[in-house]
């Protein structure tokens, strides 16, 4: 029996350090997706470096307690899965709610990003942000606007004195 007892203790440690780690959790419903659908999902996920794990929801409840995440629990109800990512905060919410939108049975139900309960309308606003390489290139424009215009405004007059002196 304390073999059986150890074993879970061990569990729920391993859940509860993957969601202080984790910079972003997505909790989702998977009921009703067909096993090539679910295999589909996990391949997703798996290239964009985030682990998608089935953990029982009474374990996972302690987990979320002892990472202080106990809003966590009132979505921990039926077949859950959960998506842990330690590096891209978007990634996780984008792939799940990309995947909602072709597939219906899968339901997003809430989240943690970056130590903080989402909820699902702040998931799927996570989701809607462009992708990092997509804000970084709006940056990029932003910062080469001004001496964009400043070539632009120094060969107007540069033309402009060549006319007069024409």
């Amino acid at each position: 029996m304390s073999k059986v007892i150890e074993q879970k203790k061990q569990l729920v440690e391993e859940i509860s350090e993957k969601l202080k780690s984790s910079v972003s959790t997505v909790v989702v419903d998977y009921r009703g997706l067909t096993v090539a659908q679910v295999t589909e999902l996990r391949k997703q996920l798996r290239e964009a470096g985030i682990e998608f794990k089935v953990y029982k929801n009474s374990m996972t409840r302690r987990a979320a307690e002892v990472a202080e995440l106990t809003g966590l629990n009132e979505s921990l109800t039926g077949p859950n899965a959960i998506a842990f990512s330690t590096d891209d905060v978007v990634a996780p919410a984008k792939i799940l709610s990309e995947f909602a939108k072709k597939n219906e049975a899968l339901e997003i139900k809430a989240g943690v990003i970056e130590g903080n309960i989402a909820t699902v309308e702040e998931v799927k606003a996570l989701a809607d942000l462009p992708s990092r390489e997509g804000l970084l290139s709006m940056l990029l424009s932003v910062l080469q606007a001004p001496v964009r215009n400043l070539a632009l405004a120094a060969k107007a007059v540069a033309d402009q004195k060549e006319e007069q002196s024409a």
